[in-house]
């Protein structure tokens, strides 16, 4: 390549504070994407501080992205701030609850779809008025291989939606010069989060509940192991960068062999 895949480009990424959303902030800085961070955790300001002082061109803007509103006023300062946006990665999402399905409640269902799915649905809702008034564009949404596991069932039904609205987005939109694609993260070892999902202490029967989820993950792989938060992020950055320009509509498994 004679220059790095995103000279030039106005990137979002949802979920940047942390994880495998950091991970693919810091690499797109250094492939020279112009960032765009939004998370609703205040120490967004310390990964967007340290990118600055890397040289990149960032801003880092604080929104609960399980709110519409929030969302839309988000993905609108983007715009105001650099003129265009011409990728987003959708990343928030993430199990809270590990259990057998006949365990939850109800409001603790609703709490998963609302953290695990809204997000990417508020995400591309909100991006795609900019990307139709420019002409192009792409957006990467983070789903995941466990539509098909254990003890997760509401998380499943959620990112299995978002494998559906990625696929469905694609066709409504390829005449529009903008695609729309899905990586499928499996079982991926990364930091401690510095934001729990879940505040409360989990029980004995939590901690058995969630080792087979860790059990059923490891069995699944072919390669038997966690993948890494970059290895996640450059499977993302593929997808969102010009060298992917003939997929669209796909959802690319990143689980060590692992298809869900």
């Amino acid at each position: 390549m004679d220059k790095p895949r995103f000279s030039g480009k106005v990137m979002a990424i949802t979920g940047a504070a942390q994880g495998i959303g950091k991970a693919v902030a810091e690499r797109a800085a250094q492939e020279g994407a112009k960032l765009a961070l939004i998370d609703r955790a205040p120490y967004l300001t310390e990964v967007t501080a340290a990118l600055k002082e890397q040289g990149a061109e960032v801003i880092a803007l604080q929104a609960d992205l399980e709110n519409w509103e929030a969302t839309r006023n988000a993905l609108n300062q983007v715009q105001q701030h650099f003129g265009r946006l011409d990728i987003l990665v959708n990343n928030v999402g993430g199990t809270i609850w590990a259990r057998p399905f006949a365990e939850y409640d109800a409001q603790q269902i609703e709490a998963e779809i609302r953290r695990s799915l809204f997000p990417t649905l508020w995400g591309c809702r909100a991006a795609l008025p900019h990307m139709l008034a420019q002409g192009r564009g792409v957006i990467v949404n983070v789903s995941s291989v466990a539509t098909r596991g254990v003890n997760r069932v509401p998380y499943s039904a959620a990112k299995g939606g978002i494998n559906a609205l990625t696929q469905s987005l694609a066709f409504e939109y390829a005449g529009s010069g903008i695609r729309i694609n899905a990586t499928a993260p499996g079982g991926t070892e990364a930091p401690p989060r510095l934001t729990p999902r879940n505040s409360e202490p989990p029980t004995s029967q939590e901690k058995a509940w969630y080792q087979q989820v860790v059990n059923q993950t490891l069995d699944s792989s072919l390669m038997h192991r966690y993948g890494s938060v970059n290895e996640q992020a450059a499977a993302i950055l593929f997808l969102a960068s010009d060298e992917a320009s003939y997929i669209n509509g796909t959802v690319l498994p990143v689980a060590g062999g692992d298809l869900g």
